[in-house]
């Protein structure tokens, strides 16, 4: 599943490591670290506020993610390569706030974390530019399994709606609620301002059984799309099946537009062919087949057909008498 990112502003924090918190980032290391060897801060992963792209995490999710959290790596810009790796998550957990609102009047609620990185030379830049206050912006990456309007309750990945993020329905805003997370991946310090949107960069799972109308629905909300080898099989194959029908309707629309030429020139014999050439060419395939409808009965009206020889049961309608002598 492709991950979706979520950017704290101003969440970093450092601090010395407390002598309990040494057992706790301990369970990560081979050697066991010393507090002069470790630099830790906290850190905000996410909250339940509304974003700017209107999307927050219900507090639901938010305690969900923290035991997900445990123990992942921090890198820098999502760039998930070994040698980025520059700290680790050792502690969460979820600060409530009492006097503190949210735009929706929620108490506002926050996923915190406690990190540690080695005081290595390498790393010591790193560390000037936490306490500098530089290295303040994170974003985290993980993935959730319901999107869900605040407007309509549907689940946007599995349904999609007609309402629109950012706008009031009924004196309400509309956002989108993130849900039901199924994975945390890492979480990376990033420079905002480089960052193309600030907020959320959404992505969704691709299931295998998703059928190409699925497809469209969330492509309609989402960035970009990531799918599995199975699905893009799917998908592909359904490619297919509609290839082979527009073929048979480009062969059905032709029969169609012949009819068309033929007993509209039969109904209409000022008219010469090209002209209604021309009126097929604007005509959708179900008015092309009203008119050749139309044109074959006035047809049959202007030229009746009559069988050359007669049946044994028809009625005699003469007595021949100008054959007599």
């Amino acid at each position: 599943m492709k991950p979706l990112y979520k950017n704290m502003f101003n969440s970093v924090n450092g601090a010395q490591p407390a002598e309990d918190e040494l057992t706790l980032i301990n369970r990560y290391t081979v050697k066991p670290l010393t507090a002069d060897e470790v630099f830790c801060f906290t850190v905000t992963l996410g909250d339940n506020e509304v974003d700017r792209d209107f999307e927050r995490f219900s507090v639901d999710a938010l305690r969900a993610l923290a035991p997900m959290f445990e123990g992942k790596t921090g890198i820098t810009d999502h760039r998930m390569q070994a040698e980025n790796q520059n700290s680790r998550i050792f502690k969460t957990w979820i600060e409530e706030s009492e006097t503190e609102k949210t735009t929706l009047g929620e108490n506002y609620t926050a996923l915190k974390a406690r990190a540690y990185m080695p005081r290595t030379p390498k790393a010591e830049q790193f560390i000037a530019e936490i306490k500098a206050g530089i290295k303040k912006e994170t974003s985290i990456s993980c993935s959730v399994s319901r999107a869900v309007c605040s407007v309509c309750g549907k689940n946007i990945k599995k349904e999609g709606c007609q309402h629109r993020k950012g706008e009031i329905y009924n004196g309400r805003l509309c956002h989108t609620v993130l849900e039901s997370p199924t994975d945390a991946y890492e979480f990376s310090f990033v420079a905002v301002p480089a960052q193309p949107r600030a907020g959320v960069t959404k992505a969704f799972n691709a299931e295998d059984s998703m059928t190409l109308e699925e497809i469209k629905k969330q492509s309609a909300e989402f960035d970009g799309i990531t799918l599995s080898r199975t699905a893009f099989m799917n998908l592909t194959e359904q490619l297919h099946k509609l290839e082979q029908l527009a073929n048979d309707a480009v062969l059905y629309r032709k029969g169609l537009e012949s009819r068309v030429v033929r007993f509209g020139t039969m109904a209409v014999p000022s008219l010469s062919g090209t002209v209604f050439e021309d009126i097929c060419k604007a005509l959708t395939a179900s008015q092309l087949s009203t008119l050749a409808k139309a044109f074959e009965s006035q047809a049959a009206k202007l030229y009746p057909l009559y069988p050359q020889l007669g049946t044994a049961t028809e009625k005699e309608t003469t007595n021949n008498n100008e054959f007599k002598i």
